[in-house]
């Protein structure tokens, strides 16, 4: 890896106590102004849960699909630029979720088998910590289903490789370091005054000149890694060729997934 970073360290704990475990480890991470990641099963689990950290003192908010596009947007910036501490949800492994700031992530009731425990869920799960110098994944279970073997034992194999790698080339490990993004609710409100101005004096609208800054837009984005600020993006363009009006957003909508295999949105379950 060019920044020399390992792939974080994969630890065992117990589900006993679990939460109050969760508790403490985020708030050593916290001590030293880095952010956590802790995913649970269900929604209701990810909402009671941050409600409790937050009684406990700590900064915390939780993300699922019934938040819209631009509030998720904003909650994942929200974490990065420090505004709060601790994420809890339930999918992490949206395509593109870039924090460098997260060096824990708790995964809960991590031998309850199916989708959001699959090996390959709790792989995707664990990179989320990848890119901190102090990357660690912390699994609470009573016992070590296949999927957790495998995680193990993939991390351990990886780990090796990457330090024996980096001795041979002189490599230090370094936390990946990318600016935080400008808010999209300061973006769009600027935007809609533009569009306003233009409205009322009655000027003269290019949206052919438009479409290519939006499509411009989206490639950098897209290259920066904030496919979520991309998936935006892609969805004004969409709705400017449509002919819904300019640069117009529905505040509230059903949220959508993006999938970079099939190149096309779908309802999220």
């Amino acid at each position: 890896r060019p920044t020399g970073l390992l792939d974080p360290k994969i630890t065992l704990k117990p589900l006993n106590n679990q939460i109050d475990e969760t508790i403490e480890l985020c708030r050593q991470r916290v001590e030293k102004s880095e952010r956590v990641l802790v995913t649970t099963l269900t929604k209701r689990t990810a909402e009671d849960l941050a409600d409790y950290l937050r009684d406990v003192g700590l900064k915390v908010r939780y993300l699922h699909s019934d938040i819209d596009t631009i509030e998720r947007v904003e909650i994942l910036r929200g974490l990065r630029a420090g505004d709060f501490d601790i994420l809890v949800g339930i999918n992490l492994l949206r395509e593109g979720l870039d924090l460098p700031e997260v060096s824990l992530v708790c995964i809960l009731d991590a031998d309850k088998e199916g989708f959001l425990r699959s090996q390959t869920s709790l792989i995707q799960t664990a990179g989320r910590a990848a890119r901190h110098i102090n990357g660690e994944v912390v699994l609470f279970a009573d016992t070590v289903t296949q999927s957790m073997q495998a995680l193990i034992s993939i991390s351990e194999y990886r780990r090796t490789k990457q330090m024996e790698y980096n001795e041979v080339h002189g490599i230090t490990p370094q936390t990946v370091r990318r600016a935080v993004q400008e808010s999209l609710h300061t973006i769009l409100r600027g935007r809609e005054i533009e569009s306003s101005v233009i409205r009322e004096t009655g000027g003269d609208f290019n949206v052919t000149e438009l479409l290519r800054e939006l499509e411009d837009e989206m490639q950098q984005a897209s290259a920066n890694l904030e496919f979520e600020r991309a998936a935006l993006l892609r969805d004004q363009i969409m709705e400017v060729k449509s002919g819904a009006g300019i640069l117009k957003i529905e505040p509230k909508r059903r949220p959508v997934k993006y999938t970079r295999n099939a190149g096309r949105r779908r309802s999220r379950v």
